[in-house]
């Protein structure tokens, strides 16, 4: 039952960042991309999250744990740039 579960998860994980992708290509605006980004790097922890689950390690708790950090601060740094650009 849980594996069931987690291909679920991973499944609808892998439609949103789908869906998310063609947003962070379309855009049209750098906000967009911006949040699209943010909600892709989300997306990925998620799925690391998962094969730390699948795999049983621990470890790639820690990475996706780093990684969502330096994503945080890669969309604020972002964010701080474009509300000084307009």
């Amino acid at each position: 039952m849980v594996e069931v579960l987690i291909t679920v998860a991973g499944v609808i994980a892998g439609a949103a960042f789908f869906l998310a992708l063609v947003r962070f290509v379309k855009g049209p605006r750098a906000v967009d991309r911006v949040i699209a980004f943010d909600v892709l790097t989300i997306i990925a922890i998620t799925g690391m999250v998962l094969v730390a689950l699948v795999e049983g390690r621990v470890i790639y708790l820690d990475v996706a744990l780093v990684y969502a950090l330096l994503s945080f601060l890669g969309v604020i740094v972002i964010a701080r740039y474009l509300e000084g650009a307009s």
